[in-house]
């Protein structure tokens, strides 16, 4: 079993929010486009953003800069799905010469897996080390039907080119009442088998999408429950940055992360930020708080002013979330691709 990978709580940074936790990890969406229309996620009918909108690539870059002097440590590069955008390989390769340096610990990649049989390969030559594909389902008639667009295929191709180019893979599954819910032991038993680490999630209320997501709301501590009446779970204090808190199966010899936003509220040491594609910056996924860093940077701002902005979100971070289901309704208006997953 691998050790401790610590990225929030201890590490100091000049970013610290009002209740003393250090800001170390940036999530940066790179684009809100995605290839596939996930039932959970987008609505089928999305209407993308404007490329106009979008930050350009060197834009986004040199915001990350600013983070990395301000003292994060990892940087996640999300989407939608981020290998749709045009030329964004250089953008990982400008960002992984900071992990050459040694001024950035860590770069890794959130991908739907579509185009990673193209990628997997540069993504390691250019110091990613490790990625989360999001995989729903290994039977490929619901995986279209959950996807709307994807081929279930097409992903486990790219998960084997992944590992084959050195790429640590976890499998993130959003456990879906109704849909998922009995197939996510023998997920996680694949996912082990072939050395990789899964991660659950619960359905997240963000955005207005066709299905109603309540219906599909599965709270991740009874299911925990259930699956200890049939294996056997360790809570070990494996962390990777992220919100997951794992246990170690003994029967699989891999580990299971949870990601509970709805039953058991994860913020206690939060150290996330995200970057979104406009330049807005958000100190919370479940939260409407955000700053403006497009504007500033369009209207000639040097990285000192960016620096200030950036310490006035961070004294705005909040501490915690306010995801909920209204009447069966989202809290949170916007959709996870336009935040960044």
């Amino acid at each position: 079993m691998q050790g401790l990978i610590d990225h929030g709580c201890t590490k100091k940074t000049t970013m610290i929010d009002p209740i003393g936790r250090n800001v170390t990890y940036l999530r940066v969406s790179v684009t809100d486009r995605c290839d596939f229309r996930c039932t959970y996620c987008m609505a089928e009918r999305m209407v993308f953003l404007p490329k106009k909108d979008l930050l350009t690539l060197n834009e986004l870059y040199r915001i990350c800069d600013v983070f990395i002097s301000k003292g994060v440590k990892k940087i996640r590069i999300t989407g939608g799905e981020p290998l749709v955008r045009h030329d964004v390989i250089y953008f990982i390769r400008d960002l992984g010469m900071k992990v050459t340096d040694g001024s950035l610990h860590e770069l890794a990649l959130t991908t739907n897996g579509s185009q990673l049989s193209r990628f997997a390969s540069t993504l390691a030559e250019y110091g990613v080390k490790r990625i989360n594909v999001s995989l729903d389902t290994l039977d490929a008639e619901k995986f279209r039907r959950i996807s709307r667009k994807g081929d279930l295929s097409a992903v486990l191709d790219g998960i084997a080119a992944a590992q084959r180019a050195g790429l640590q893979v976890k499998i993130n599954t959003v456990a879906l009442k109704g849909l998922n819910e009995d197939e996510l032991p023998q997920i996680m038993a694949w996912a082990h088998g072939l050395g990789m680490d899964m991660s659950l999630i619960e359905v997240m209320p963000m955005g207005e999408v066709e299905d109603n997501r309540a219906d599909h709301y599965l709270p991740l501590s009874q299911f925990r429950k259930d699956l200890a009446t049939r294996l056997t779970l360790t809570d070990i204090p494996f962390r990777t940055g992220g919100p997951a808190r794992y246990a170690y199966v003994s029967e699989t010899g891999g580990r299971l992360g949870f990601i509970t936003p709805m039953s058991r509220n994860f913020c206690e040491c939060c150290n996330r930020i995200r970057l979104t594609c406009t330049g807005k910056l958000y100190t919370c996924l479940g939260r409407d708080n955000v700053v403006d860093l497009r504007t500033l940077l369009r209207d000639g701002a040097g990285d000192a002013s960016l620096s200030r902005a950036i310490d006035e979100a961070i004294r705005l971070k909040a501490r915690g979330h306010e995801f909920a289901f209204v009447d069966g309704r989202p809290a949170i208006a916007r959709h996870m691709s336009v935040t960044g997953g």
